[in-house]
């Protein structure tokens, strides 16, 4: 299970780029695959926001991957499934928030 809590780590690791490059982006950072942004009003605040969120939920997802470690046929791994369930609709909420602040109205 070491293995999978090391794939978990990069996946991670991934999103925590994707924070990190959310602050330096000159374009709105989507946060759904394939669809482009609405229109944006303050690019510089909105791409700071996403990367707030991915770097937060970067570390969230991390730690929900301990339970990986436990062993396999656990009963533990339910926390990571529920959490990251749980966790990704957190993201769209706050994500739905952060789009009402900084579109074009």
């Amino acid at each position: 299970m070491v293995l999978a809590f090391v794939i978990w780590v990069i996946c991670g690791v991934f999103f925590l780029g994707l924070g990190i490059y959310s602050f330096k982006a000159k374009k709105p950072v989507g946060f759904w695959a394939n669809a482009e942004t609405l229109p944006i009003e303050d690019v510089k605040g909105y791409n700071k926001a996403m990367g707030k969120m991915w770097c937060v939920y970067s570390v969230i997802f991390i730690l929900l991957g301990f339970p990986l470690l436990a062993g396999q046929n656990t009963a533990v791994i339910i926390i990571s499934v529920l959490g990251i369930m749980f966790e990704m609709i957190g993201a769209m909420v706050v994500y739905l928030h952060i789009e009402e602040k900084y579109k074009k109205k």
